[in-house]
């Protein structure tokens, strides 16, 4: 027997007390075999306030729906007699219900057939047993609102019919005057959207000539820091001559001068890093290395600096265990002289500076700190001291110096080995304290370092090799570069000449006859790759050492020399070390 329960109270009234017509409740058909679960519909549905109309079979429901429209039918899909999806046929057979939207309740698993029967049999959609009231109401009441939004919309456009007749003219009348409107207005934003797009161009070739000018930037400040190594090599040259002469004893001016030179060439490695960076140039050789080692290699860099100023310096590392990384050690060296350069730079003489490394094991990484007492940062600075040619403190009295690209590079150097640097300051006055993170190589992972490899004539001396004079030629259209090396390559004990024109290298060899050539690379009307492959052609890979001496020194251009037939790539300006182990090591080939 069929049950209607009415509940208006239980729906929000009108502000006015009185319900609107499409406010009004709405019959929903609740088609189930079992009693209790009725019961249950009608629990959880009772709240929305609506008419709730139940029946225990499908015949049933089919009587009631002959009686009166329904805005939603939730039918039980497993019931005796005549399931649910036969009823649901039946009812959107009719014309009246052929769009009533159906719920399909069932409680057990349904398969996809099942569904895809139900839904071509108008079902919108199903509710396993048990059901979860909170669901059940809420997609009731989306369908009664969508039936409710129908009739209104059907009554609307009943009205709207009603009305349309008497608004043709008016429209009529008011579409002429719209569309002059509309011209003129098509008219004016014509005229404005040729404007935006000349100042669409306009800012396109702005942002043309900035990216230019930016590529140009950066390739200036390659070009500049290469060639200012130019007229660094001579002074490097006869700072070394100078050494030797005074058979190496303490010379304050001299250390000096030296001391200063390092700096302007350090500040030139770092002018030409920037510019690799901005150009995505900078690359990697990643291997496995000691922490410890790559830190001592930092210290002795910043160790002038450190000396200098007379800084009290204190490190400390892990006592019993061997942390290694997967890293760059001469870029990562680079990262942490530039910390402890920084630290010496900032902070007062005879401060103390303080050099810490220890293991992260909840992260697995590495974190080393570097800590001074200097001139400390405030709050804003901390957030702009990685900006490029950003300086923290400018003023004239403090000149600290440098190109303000130092914590640049440690920022984006780090970044590179998949780490994060951090900085802390308890403001101005309170020294800062640098702290960069980097991930550990375990050392079940890790391999033994490869030893670094000889290059053709770059053995030492051994004892009992040859000790007389090795024939070393120079080739550098500089000729103070050229001279300088050559007075330093004399007087080391080897015979030597020079060559300023690269025309006539070939012609100087065949007199010459030499054991090692120091040859440029960058020379006008011909450069020093095409000689090199010239004497290679001529001579074999075994005859002749040839050594690139350049101020281009990054990867790329290392591989390029090794191609071009150089044992050896050296950097303007090169060590007096090197060009005695260079010289040493033609001298014991020459002798074999």
């Amino acid at each position: 027997m069929a049950a209607s329960l009415s509940h208006p109270a239980a729906r929000a009234a009108h502000r006015d007390g009185v319900r609107a017509p499409g406010d009004e409740p709405v019959r929903i058909l609740l088609v189930d075999d079992q009693p209790g679960r009725l019961l249950t519909y009608q629990a959880i549905l009772e709240p929305l306030g609506e008419h709730l109309v139940q029946a225990s079979s499908g015949r049933e429901a089919l009587k009631l729906l002959m009686q009166d429209d329904y805005a939603l039918i939730l039918l039980d899909v497993n019931m005796p007699d005549m399931d649910g999806f036969e009823t649901a046929s039946l009812v959107h057979q009719h014309p009246r219900y052929e769009k009533t939207p159906i719920i399909f309740v069932t409680a057990v698993n349904v398969t996809d057939m099942d569904r895809l029967q139900g839904y071509q049999l108008g079902a919108v959609d199903y509710v396993m047993v048990p059901v979860i009231p909170e669901i059940l109401r809420s997609k009731v009441e989306v369908l009664v609102e969508l039936y409710r939004k129908r009739r209104e919309l059907e009554l609307l456009n009943a009205s709207l019919a009603a009305q349309n007749q008497a608004l043709q003219q008016e429209k009529s009348r008011e579409l002429h005057a719209l569309n002059e409107s509309l011209r003129l207005a098509n008219e004016t934003l014509a005229s404005r959207n040729n404007e935006l797009q000349n100042e669409v161009a306009e800012r396109a070739r702005a942002e043309d000539r900035l990216r230019d000018m930016a590529q140009r930037k950066d390739v200036f400040l390659a070009t500049l820091a290469h060639e200012l190594r130019n007229p660094l090599a001579p002074l490097q040259n006869a700072l070394a001559i100078r050494r030797l002469e005074a058979g190496g004893g303490a010379d304050p001016l001299h250390d000096t001068m030296e001391r200063q030179l390092a700096l302007l060439v350090r500040l030139i490695d770092d002018l030409l890093d920037i510019a690799r960076i901005a150009q995505g140039k900078l690359t990697l050789r990643p291997d496995t290395v000691s922490l410890a080692d790559m830190l001592d290699s930092a210290v002795e860099v910043a160790q002038p600096l450190l000396d200098a100023g007379g800084h009290r310096f204190h490190m400390v590392l892990p006592a019993h265990e061997v942390l290694l990384l997967q890293a760059d050690h001469m870029r990562l060296a680079q990262v942490f002289a530039n910390l402890l350069n920084n630290a010496a730079k900032y902070s007062d003489p005879g401060s103390r500076i303080d050099l810490e490394a220890r293991l992260d094991a909840a992260r697995d990484e590495v974190v080393v700190t570097v800590r001074d007492t200097g001139i400390g940062l405030a709050e804003d600075q901390m957030a702009a001291v990685f900006d490029v040619f950003r300086q923290v403190d400018t003023t004239i009295e403090r000149a600290h110096g440098g190109l303000g690209i130092g914590l640049t590079l440690v920022e984006k150097i780090t970044a590179m080995h998949a780490g994060r640097v951090e900085v802390e300051s308890a403001g101005l006055g309170h020294g800062c304290t640098f702290r960069v993170c980097l991930p550990r190589q375990r050392a079940a992972m890790a391999g033994t370092p490869d030893a670094p490899t000889p290059g053709v004539v770059a053995a030492e001396t051994p004892a009992g090799a040859r000790t007389g004079t090795t024939r070393i030629l120079v080739v550098d259209d500089n000729r103070d570069a050229a001279d300088t090396l050559a007075m330093m390559v004399r007087v080391l004990g080897h015979e030597v000449a020079q060559v300023y024109d690269p025309l006539q290298v070939e012609a100087e060899v065949e007199r010459f006859a030499p054991d090692l050539v120091f040859l440029d690379v960058g020379m006008p009307g011909r450069s020093g790759y095409d000689i090199a492959r010239s004497l290679r052609q001529h001579r074999g890979p075994a005859a002749l050492g040839i050594v690139a001496v350049t101020g281009w020194g990054q990867p790329e251009d290392r591989e390029r020399t090794r191609a071009a037939g150089f044992d050896e790539h050296l950097v303007k300006p090169p060590q007096l070390d090197a060009i005695r182990r260079l010289c040493a090591g033609a001298g014991r080939g020459a002798a074999t």
